[in-house]
């Protein structure tokens, strides 16, 4: 399963000033593309940023895959399953004959180590958030080598998706789990060859701020109808780069293979595209979400009984309601997505038409917003937005530095939030130090961020249950705070454990309702994704639903 995870959607950091295809030492026939930002982690557990698990999908493999054409899914590392009649008892057959990167076989036991390492009270994963239904656990138990049983608590539909998630190396990373050491292991300064998966790739090398090498995997266990190995590329690299102008001037330069373009730059690549051999495909609608929210975390912001009053604006519907009132999305969709783009209401996409609901918008009307406010106990004095107790509505708005598209977008934001008289500081920062501010330090007012999306809802559990560590607005709940926090752990819970795809998606469409009325994420547009690509690469079949099968794809020569 992939868990919803942050997202900048574009690279930030220099990847030096040099041809890299020039580098005498690197093989000629690699796949070369650019990534977000350096990894934060190289643990796959731990990874809740698309910075780390860009990197880290091709090193690790799961019991089952998605397919991203079809939606259905396909063998991984079991070959086969069984399900019991209640739907409670799933029994994986796993390939024979498989190993980890280093060599050593891979059994039973490392699936049911990864489970207890899931469910480790030491290790902070939001995949315990996936794997915990109805507040239980899930029972995992190796019958023999080749044989795995999961016994659930209840149904639990999206669970055969789920098992897509990384399997871990116990002969690796037992002993330092038994040590409570486990959050330590396989971060950025470890050696490359220390890092062991199942996946058709192995980390060859990674120079910070420059790039990521990527080699075959010689023991991955893929192999094509003619019993070739794959991945048919051998060689990948992925380059860490400051800012798109540069990614874009490396990708039609040659020097990259594959590059996500800008709206503005969507009609000039297509113009070029024959001459300089690539080719530019719209791929659909990003099934993400970009959004704005507030801290709501009373952790934060109420200390020794004082109350800091911004946490009395965070929770208070009117003054939520009147920001989304402000937000001006046509603005937006016509200066920063040159059109290519649509205003977002609801959390899940129209493009998932089963599960999605369509709402009507917080409209665009600074006079509605101002109403709002006055209904909410706001006033003001000369043009400044004070509060019942007197208090001047000032704070802090983060987003990520480096991404011209989203200081655009902030840009458009702090002007109209400026019209009510409100003070918004804008502070950009590095994606990294971003993320540990909404998953470590909690140290935040207000974000303009992206969340990766899917087809199934439930990928969205880290962040909309209560206890997920991605429930940014106020993480890791022991107790839903409110209300309507508890309504959607309900909901969540009854969609989870619903096989009728109908009455699934009543749940899950109440729960986008309660998103819409509640605000704890305010959502900004959607916007059509683009991919350009060279057109000596084959069999490279990206959706935005994830690409199809990528160790198949080719060079040509």
């Amino acid at each position: 399963m992939k868990r919803v995870v942050l997202t900048i959607l574009i690279p930030l950091l220099l990847y030096g000033g040099c041809n890299f295809r020039k580098f005498e030492s690197l093989p000629k026939n690699m796949l070369v593309t650019s990534v977000i930002s350096d990894p934060r982690t190289f643990n796959p557990i731990l990874a809740n940023e698309t910075s780390s698990t860009d990197v880290l999908d091709p090193v690790f493999a799961g019991l089952t895959r998605l397919n991203p054409m079809t939606f259905k899914v396909e063998p991984g590392l079991a070959q086969s399953w069984t399900i019991s009649a209640d739907r409670r008892v799933i029994t994986m057959h796993l390939r024979k004959g498989v190993y980890f990167s280093d060599g050593t076989p891979f059994t039973a036991r490392d699936v049911v180590f990864t489970f207890n390492v899931i469910y480790s009270p030491t290790v902070l994963s939001s995949y315990r958030d996936l794997f915990t239904i109805n507040g239980q656990r899930i029972k995992v138990e190796a019958l023999n080598d080749h044989t795995v049983r999961f016994i659930l608590p209840s149904p639990f539909y999206p669970f055969l998706e789920s098992l897509s998630i990384p399997i871990l190396p116990e002969h690796i990373l037992g002993k330092p789990l038994e040590d409570n050491l486990f959050d330590r292991m396989w971060n950025i300064i470890t050696p490359p060859s220390q890092i062991v998966g199942l996946g058709p790739y192995t980390i060859a090398s990674y120079v910070p701020s420059q790039y990521i090498l990527l080699k075959a995997n010689p023991y991955y266990y893929g192999k094509d109808a003619a019993g070739v190995q794959l991945p048919y590329i051998k060689n990948r690299a992925m380059l860490i780069v400051q800012n798109q102008d540069a990614q874009y001037v490396k990708f039609i330069s040659g020097e990259t293979d594959i590059y996500d373009p800008r709206p503005e730059e969507i009609s000039l690549l297509d113009s070029m595209s024959k001459k300089r051999h690539f080719t530019v495909k719209n791929i659909g609608l990003d099934t993400g979400i970009m959004f704005v929210s507030f801290n709501r975390n009373p952790r934060h912001y109420i200390r020794n009984g004082v109350v800091n009053p911004k946490y009395r604006w965070f929770t208070n519907p009117d003054f939520l309601k009147a920001v989304a009132h402000s937000i001006d999305k046509q603005a937006i969709i016509d200066d920063v997505y040159r059109g290519y783009g649509e205003p977002a209401v609801s959390f899940i996409p129209r493009n998932v038409p089963v599960y999605h609901l369509n709402m009507p918008d917080y409209a665009y009307n600074l006079d509605e917003a101002r109403a709002l406010l006055l209904k909410g106990g706001f006033h003001w004095r000369s043009g400044k937005l004070y509060d019942s107790h007197n208090d001047r509505v000032e704070f802090n708005f983060f987003t990520n530095s480096g991404n011209e598209q989203r200081e655009r977008i902030a840009a458009i934001i702090l002007t109209d939030l400026t019209r009510l008289g409100m003070k918004v500081n804008y502070k950009p920062l590095d994606f990294n130090t971003l993320v540990e501010k909404l998953t470590t330090n909690f140290d935040w007012d207000c974000i303009l961020i992206a969340l990766t999306g899917g087809y199934e809802p439930y990928n969205a559990a880290n962040v909309l249950l209560s206890s997920g560590m991605l429930h940014l607005w106020d993480p890791l709940e022991k107790k839903p705070a409110t209300p309507w926090e508890a309504q959607i752990d309900r909901l969540m819970a009854k969609g989870a454990k619903t096989y009728d795809i109908q009455k699934r998606a009543i749940y899950f469409k109440k729960v986008q309702q309660i998103l819409h009325d509640e605000l704890p994420l305010i959502p900004l547009v959607r916007q059509e994704d683009f991919v350009a690509y060279t057109d000596r690469l084959e069999n490279y079949r990206p959706t935005v639903f994830g690409n199809y099968r990528p160790e198949m794809m080719r060079l040509k020569p």
